[in-house]
């Protein structure tokens, strides 16, 4: 029976399948649609999405100690649109669904997803400020990933944070993969799983977390510590909710992402507020080579948002130690739970004049697949766009695994 014509409905379930299926790292986060663009174009661009509110403790029964519930969100900006566009004649258009997809879709279609994921994957290690080494103690250096020590102490630093046990992932280039399995051979495992490390040369779950390998990772290029100008945590953080901070002795661009502690300013548990042993960690979020470092989290010396705790010396300086050595390049593994991070697609608008346009939505991905005809050269012109956007909304709920593969 003679082929007929792929229709534009076929190539766009076609295509979002393949998206769905090459998604590694945005398979495994929130994903939210929204339907706020439509055929009528866009109404808003921006998700507001709500974290729940945080209080303090009352000890005693004589006095009320009444708190306002403040609510707090987090702005996620759907406003990137990424795209790939083809080409065909009518003789590939009369091959079959699966020699058409294996010949032109899957690689139009890898190229698009990996793009995005690179994107998506990077801009949210930059933003998570919590990190792990093979190290235990509070000096930000930096060695190779030899075992499963860095992500028990990624596990951990998630724990401290009040991270949901379930739902955890991690991503690592093949370089940390490969030497994790190595790391654990001596470990006690069922034999299964020893027997899938080695024939499939990935480690299983462990640690609570499922390992995927993502050749996307963010690598962070380091640099030198720099010297607070202000000598104690009152001193330099003026109001709650402070992100930037006033330097000195900065000799280089400060890159996004890079991570940094504060001498004596130590993480604090998020409900009890009680002091942990680890200096609080920082990420940078603007670029700059100025005095003014920008950074996350906020931080909050008191009350109910209260995350650090601590001050400085009273008659020395605070330093800025960041992560590594200088202009050393390291990769940036991740562990997170699937709420520390959103994307978010939304439909584009069909178009009126076009000749064959339409939308396909699953799973929280929608693309628009657009094309038309150029009867001069027998060709139909295709385009697939996808918009979208994505946010750290708990990014407390993430760490990074630092460190080389070998």
């Amino acid at each position: 029976m003679p082929n007929t014509l792929l229709t534009i409905d076929m190539i766009a379930r076609e295509a979002l399948r393949l998206a769905h299926e090459k998604a590694t790292f945005i398979g495994t986060i929130n994903r939210q649609f929204d339907k706020s663009w439509s055929d009528e174009g866009p109404t808003g661009q921006t998700l507001r999405i709500r974290v729940p509110s945080e209080y303090t403790r009352r000890t005693g029964s004589a006095v009320m100690n009444v708190q306002d519930s403040v609510q707090v969100s987090t702005s996620l900006v759907v406003a990137t649109q990424d795209g790939v566009d083809m080409r065909f004649n009518s003789q590939e258009l009369a091959q079959s669904l699966d020699d058409f997809s294996r010949l032109h879709l899957a690689p139009a279609m890898a190229v698009l997803v990996s793009g995005i994921e690179s994107d998506v994957l990077v801009g949210c290690t930059q933003r998570t400020f919590n990190f792990a080494t093979n190290s235990t103690t509070n000096t930000p250096s930096l060695t190779a990933i030899s075992s499963l020590t860095t992500a028990g102490h990624a596990r951990s630093r998630m724990n401290q944070n009040l991270a949901p046990m379930g739902d955890r992932f991690i991503q690592v280039n093949s370089a940390q993969m490969a030497a994790m399995v190595t790391g654990v051979a001596g470990y006690f495992n069922p034999s299964n799983a020893i027997s899938e490390q080695y024939r499939e040369g990935i480690v299983a779950r462990t640690a609570m977390a499922d390992y995927y390998e993502n050749e996307r990772i963010f690598g962070l290029t380091t640099i030198s510590s720099v010297t607070l100008s202000s000598a104690k945590l009152n001193g330099y953080v003026s109001t709650l909710g402070q992100t930037s901070l006033n330097i000195t002795s900065i000799t280089q661009t400060v890159p996004i992402g890079s991570v940094f502690t504060m001498t004596d300013v130590t993480d604090a548990h998020p409900e009890t507020k009680q002091t942990y042993l680890n200096l609080k960690q920082f990420t940078v979020l603007t670029t700059t080579n100025a005095s003014t470092l920008t950074f996350s989290p906020a931080i909050y010396r008191t009350g109910p948002r209260q995350n650090v705790t601590g001050v400085g010396s009273s008659t020395s300086t605070t330093a800025v130690n960041f992560l590594g050595t200088t202009s050393a390049t390291f990769p940036m593994g991740l562990m997170y739970h699937r709420d520390a991070f959103t994307f978010a697609t939304a439909e584009l608008p069909l178009m009126a004049d076009a000749a064959s346009c339409v939308r396909k939505t699953y799973d929280g991905l929608s693309l628009r697949v657009w094309r038309a005809s150029d009867i001069r050269n027998d060709e139909m012109l295709t385009r697939i766009d996808i918009l979208y956007g994505y946010a750290a909304i708990r990014p407390q709920w993430a760490c990074r695994l630092v460190g080389t593969g070998s």
